[in-house]
């Protein structure tokens, strides 16, 4: 890891944006404050693009101007003109597309872009270019092996994103002390929720506070989950701290967030029986599914189509959502990261021994089989992974 080398290429391609940047980084949460930046931005007139991922179904969802994903020739001519630059300069996967897609967004002459990170934050691809504005969402536990055993160093990692000056938005109440320290030693200007702005929930709606600006009677945005109160009051802190760059009227923010859409973030797709499609990987976010699965209506049984990855923590995952599951539908995820799903069955049995557990090759079989056992009251959650949910979606149309 390093940024040597995107580096090198960035300078061979002249990417020197002349637009504003919001960089989101996060555990959980950086698509949700994504997504919401874009439609807000987008509601209030701008050019906005969007750089994303992982993606779902196809490469172009990772890259979107005003909301919309780019077409294959553009998105050619992008890696081409990589391709053309590098020479012998070996690229990752994802160096290679940031670079695609920032050269896509200045070829067409943005208003402003917002960057997602991939991993981390200070040897991220996406931080050789200077935001104008940083957001850390949550830091928890993910990608220990390489940003490190504890959450001081993950938060250390994850605060190089911010800059000098520039206003450094942080979604955790309770951060590691390394991310402050690290802001405040820059010179950023951090500003974190429940401290320097604050989200008070009300009747039919909620409400933004930052010393003397006050928004009231702002919708809940569009995305299912209270957690997404706290990535929209980031989204509307940064939206604030831009004012002098991009105006936005709370009518815009209003509109944004009514309007934002984001697919695999508990995604209620069918009825009797409900499915939700959601991309939980890690112990927080699967936290904020159980919380989520507790909100919804009575159901019947809740069964489980479930795969995720080995290097993950499988364990705190299954710990936080198994009170949700009556039965398990475990699937192999194919590839050298995949768990097997022998392997989950082993680690649901070492929390509870008793529990309903079925095995499938792949994770549209263990779909389908849910399918036909699923009752009009039940639901089915599909969760594990990006590939888990990627998947489902690829069979949705044929199984609905």
């Amino acid at each position: 890891m390093g940024l040597d080398r995107i580096n090198d290429v960035r300078r061979r391609l002249n990417l020197a944006p002349d637009f504003p940047i919001i960089t989101v980084g996060g555990t959980n949460g950086k698509g949700s404050t994504c997504a919401m930046l874009e439609h807000i931005y987008q509601q209030a007139g701008y050019r906005v693009a969007c750089y994303t991922s992982p993606h779902f179904l196809r490469y172009n969802e990772r890259i979107r101007l005003d909301c919309e994903e780019i077409g294959d020739d553009d998105l050619i001519l992008s890696f081409a003109a990589v391709e053309a630059a590098r020479g012998d300069v070996p690229l990752t996967y994802f160096e290679f597309g940031t670079l695609a897609a920032v050269w896509h967004f200045m070829r067409n002459q943005v208003d402003v872009a917002i960057l997602e990170v991939g991993l981390g934050g200070r040897l991220d691809a996406v931080n050789v270019f200077d935001p104008a504005c940083a957001i850390v969402t949550t830091v928890d536990y993910d990608h220990m092996d390489f940003l490190g055993k504890s959450r001081e160093s993950i938060g250390f990692e994850k605060a190089g994103i911010f800059r000098k000056d520039v206003p450094a938005i942080c979604g955790d109440s309770d951060p590691p002390q390394p991310l402050i320290d690290h802001a405040e030693t820059i010179g950023a200007q951090f500003r974190r929720i429940g401290r320097d702005f604050q989200m008070a929930r009300e009747q039919h709606g909620w409400t933004y506070r930052a010393g003397t600006c006050e928004l009231k009677d702002l919708p809940v945005p569009a995305l299912t989950g209270g957690f997404q109160l706290e990535n929209a009051a980031c989204v509307v802190d940064a939206i604030q701290a831009m004012q002098n760059q991009l105006p936005v009227s709370p009518d815009h923010i209003a509109k944004g967030l009514q309007a934002v859409r984001l697919p695999g973030r508990f995604q209620q797709c069918s009825a009797e029986p409900l499915v939700i499609l959601d991309v939980a990987h890690n112990p927080h976010a699967a936290h904020a599914l159980a919380q989520n699965l507790q909100q919804l209506p009575q159901s019947n049984r809740t069964l489980a189509v479930f795969g995720m990855l080995a290097d993950k923590d499988i364990a705190g995952v299954v710990q936080e959502v198994c009170e949700q599951v009556d039965i398990w539908y475990l699937a192999d995820i194919h590839g050298p990261r995949g768990a097997t799903a022998q392997q989950l069955a082993r680690i649901i049995h070492q929390h509870d021994d008793q529990c309903d557990v079925r095995k499938f090759p792949e994770v549209t079989a263990a779909y389908r089989q849910a399918c036909l056992d699923a009752g009009r009251d039940d639901r089915i959650i599909v969760f594990g992974s990006f590939y888990t949910v990627a998947d489902v979606m690829k069979d949705f149309p044929k199984s609905s």
